[in-house]
């Protein structure tokens, strides 16, 4: 197919996974909206119905809560065919949504639009979102910096967006299933199982959803007692990026105090990033909280260093070492975990298969930081994966198949985004 045929595929795609306000991931796996789902589909709006782009946005937050938390799911009407769905999270929330958070990428791409729309100070919809996303960010240095170093703690593998990544396992096995009960799942009807996490994976996620639910979605006794507690590398990056982006909009508005706010948190990170450095590894890898150990496993948001701005100059020369090593196992780049990692497997979910928002990610950072060549390979590869295979959910690193839901909203958005233009991030 050619690129604009498959571009007006991706725009077909978002129109009918369109549900009017918001768009759902695909039909029959995902039915709702997804937070950073949402934020991506956006730049895909943006490229045809810049309108549509920020209602994509300003329908996210409308599920925001008192508290700050932009929630990962937001149940704006029932669909029986999903599972955890509303009635199972129990939130008492109008409208219904989960207890729980997603990467905070939200920041990142308001201000992409309103910088594409000219960077007026006073562009009202900017500025409403600017003060959503202050207080998600706020919300996160509330709850989730247990350390007090800017880095961020999730207490359900689910908010990393990086699901059942190998970087959990660990964490995960300690979690107490005893009292799960029986539940249906509804995700290995619309996909082959062996694309999705495992019965056992599966208990142990409802197991970490029942206790929030029992404490009646109390984030703080969540942060200081859950049964899983996790500094991710990749929402600790997309959150240090999302302040740079959320400090540019402040400046402009003129507002110096929470411009100063902002600095330090960014400051905070910027120092406390370290933690996350395993020098075997030669990469940025989650830590277990409760054990202090690192994962030492090398995976797509290791990369994320470059996006966040982080890292000196030997560091990033052992992250670009690793790209090279991926090359050698990996057809298409960026896989979500390198190739003889523990658990690796180049179609199960976040286990080896490539999702292109974090590869979009990763080659606007590399290009940002000079590594303009390995920018460019990112990108073809992507494009790569979809005139291949299509719009999928994720790919095979290997042979390039697609994986999980098809007509996916958000790589139809990096295709009109990103890796179906011409030029490179």
């Amino acid at each position: 197919m050619t690129i604009p045929l498959l571009s007006e595929h991706a725009i077909s795609i978002l129109r009918r996974n369109d549900h009017g306000g918001y768009t759902v991931p695909t039909h029959g796996l995902y039915p709702y909206q997804w937070n950073w789902d949402s934020a991506f589909v956006a730049l895909g709006f943006a490229e045809f119905d810049r309108d549509r782009a920020w209602v994509e946005l300003e329908t996210l937050v409308s599920g925001q809560w008192d508290d700050g938390m932009i929630p990962q799911i937001i149940f704006h009407q029932d669909d029986p065919g999903y599972f955890p769905g509303p009635a199972v999270w129990a939130t008492g929330r109008t409208p219904p949504t989960s207890g729980i958070t997603q990467p905070p990428v939200l920041a990142s791409i308001v201000r992409h639009l309103w910088q594409a729309e000219g960077a007026d100070p006073a562009h009202p919809r900017m500025r409403a979102l600017v003060a959503a996303c202050l207080k998600s960010h706020r919300w996160f240095h509330t709850y989730r910096d247990p350390l007090a170093n800017g880095l961020v703690m999730v207490t359900h593998n689910w908010e990393t967006g990086r699901d059942n990544s190998s970087e959990w396992d660990e964490a995960l096995d300690r979690v107490d299933t005893s009292r799960v009960g029986s539940y249906q799942r509804r995700d290995t009807a619309h996909v082959d199982a062996a694309m999705r996490p495992t019965a056992r994976e599966y208990d142990r996620y409802v197991a970490i959803l029942q206790f929030g639910r029992a404490c009646g979605w109390d984030h703080r006794e969540i942060a200081d007692h859950g049964p899983f507690r996790m500094i991710d590398v990749g929402m600790s990056m997309e959150l240090l990026r999302a302040n740079r982006d959320l400090l540019v909009m402040v400046q402009a508005i003129g507002d110096s105090a929470t411009a100063d706010e902002l600095k330090a948190r960014i400051a905070l990170s910027e120092h406390g990033v370290d933690w996350l450095w395993n020098e075997d590894a030669g990469a940025y890898c989650s830590r277990d909280l409760g054990t202090g150990q690192s994962s030492g496993l090398v995976t797509n948001a290791s990369f994320l260093a470059f996006y966040a701005g982080v890292g000196n100059a030997a560091q990033h020369a052992r992250l670009i070492a690793a790209l090279g090593r991926l090359t050698h196992s990996a057809r298409f780049l960026l896989p979500s975990l390198e190739a003889g990692s523990r658990a690796y497997d180049h179609q199960r979910y976040w286990r080896g298969p490539i999702w292109l928002v974090v590869s979009y990610m990763v080659a606007l950072g590399l290009a940002e930081t000079g590594h303009q060549a390995w920018a460019d390979r990112i990108r073809s590869d992507s494009a790569g994966l979809i005139e291949l295979s299509g719009f999928y959910e994720s790919f095979s690193p290997e042979t390039g198949a697609g994986s999980g839901g098809p007509d996916f909203s958000w790589t139809a958005a990096m295709w009109l985004a990103w890796c179906g233009k011409v030029a490179s991030p």
